[in-house]
């Protein structure tokens, strides 16, 4: 059977760590097997993790410890569909906690690198297919905003 898994580049030896935190703070999500190095692997250390499977909210991640020759970057994100304005302090708060940092539009990075799109389910809502003006005018305010605001988008969308 055929299957596709997300295969995140680690370039600090986080595969391991980021998995366990995702474990612990996202429903949904463990860790698997983890697999040691081998002696001589370029840029990974003899016996530390290499090979990391994990899920992260029912969705099943290869993580590679291999060096700093590649980076995450924003290019590759996972979207968090969330409920409501506390759900996504909390997992934009997490997220951006400990080194992760916030960026445009629901978009930030955690500790790790991983780029992640905290997302409330009002947002596909309010926005729709962008054929209204009321669409338009909650995907403008979004635009404007780092973490999203529900009740921002919602005036927005009512035309306030």
């Amino acid at each position: 059977m055929v299957t596709v898994r997300p295969h995140l580049w680690f370039a600090d030896d986080d595969a391991h760590e980021a998995a366990a935190f995702y474990a612990e703070h996202v429903p949904g999500s463990s860790v698997g097997s983890v697999l040691t190095a081998p002696q001589g692997v370029p840029g990974v250390t003899a016996g530390k993790p290499f090979i990391v499977e994990f899920t992260v909210c029912g969705v099943d991640v290869v993580g590679l410890n291999a060096g700093p020759d590649l980076r995450l970057d924003e290019a590759f994100s996972l979207y968090l569909l969330c409920d409501g304005q506390d759900e996504v302090d909390h997992y934009w708060n997490l997220f951006t906690a400990d080194g992760g940092r916030p960026g445009p539009c629901g978009w930030c990075t955690d500790r790790f690198g991983v780029s992640w799109q905290v997302v409330p389910k009002q947002l596909e809502e309010l926005c729709g297919d962008y054929s209204t003006a009321a669409n338009q005018r909650a995907m403008q305010a979004m635009l404007t905003m780092s973490k999203i605001d529900v009740a921002a988008l919602e005036a927005a969308h009512a035309g306030e």
